[in-house]
């Protein structure tokens, strides 16, 4: 087994198949570009979900601090780029500005978890670590909902966007399970730990197998790239490791069969 590839979460359809669908009626269905100035300014302040924002590297103005300022209070990142970025993505007068409507509506993760515990449930939640293929993000979504999964915690950096195809490859599940964007994992490890959920990560050298876990508590579980696994900061700042036992010896698996196993074996715990 390799790190890499063992970084999953748990659900339970008795505890948390109610999760998705309180969330369920936040999710717009297609991907548009908001262009310009104003019609950004106008999408941020009604709330409208964003994927990110394009600006223009030289962009000046009263308007472009405001922008600025509402992306960062809503965690939307910003891509400072050259004219010829903005100019491929549209020939209409973009005026520095070009954002991208998003298929999410990302929601606060205090606010999700508070949620969770009021209706009684375990928090069941995944933190997905530079994840670059949205169809192995689909899946996970897909999984996750099925095993009773309430929320998906990504960084708004390195990790690939929850596009429409995304949306495809889940089978609609990323319209049906909370999403949590956060500008620092690190700090969202810490808003999970203030709360008393336990955070879990894959390391290939422990000795502690995924079914001799204790996947019936609170748990978030992360779930790393294929590359380069889960980031050292976030393997220090977990509380449990645990590894995959495989048959023979091979590569590992895929991140998203990962996490379909992990996902199966907490549901299977707390059923």
């Amino acid at each position: 087994m390799d790190r890499k590839f063992n970084n999953g979460f748990k659900g339970d359809r008795r505890e948390g198949g109610a999760g998705p669908k309180r969330f369920a009626s936040l999710r717009p269905k297609q991907s548009t570009l908001i262009i310009g100035r104003q019609p950004v300014i106008e999408a941020l302040n009604s709330g409208k979900p964003i994927e990110r924002i394009f600006m223009l590297r030289t962009a000046t103005g009263d308007i472009i601090p405001q922008i600025k300022e509402l992306a960062i209070a809503n965690n939307i990142p910003i891509n400072i780029v050259p004219v010829e970025k903005l100019n491929g993505l549209t020939q209409a007068s973009h005026q520095g500005i070009i954002a991208i409507a998003g298929n999410v509506t990302y929601l606060d993760l205090q606010d999700v978890i508070s949620h969770v515990i009021e209706q009684g449930q375990t928090p069941l939640f995944l933190i997905l670590d530079g994840i670059t293929d949205v169809r192995n993000i689909g899946a996970i979504a897909r999984s996750a909902v099925c095993c009773g999964a309430q929320a998906i915690i990504i960084p708004d950096k390195g990790i690939a966007a929850l596009n429409e195809e995304a949306v495809k490859s889940s089978a609609g599940a990323l319209e049906k399970i909370a999403v949590c964007r956060v500008n620092s994992l690190l700090k969202a490890i810490d808003t999970l730990h203030l709360n008393g959920i336990k955070v879990l990560a894959s390391e290939m050298e422990t000795e502690l197998k995924l079914y001799d876990c204790d996947l019936k508590e609170p748990v978030a579980v992360i779930m790393g790239s294929e590359d380069k696994g889960v980031y050292p900061a976030l393997i220090k700042a977990s509380d449990v490791l645990f590894r995959i036992p495989m048959a023979g010896d091979f590569e590992s698996f895929n991140v998203s069969v990962a996490a379909g196993i992990i996902l199966y074996e907490a549901m299977k715990q707390r059923i």
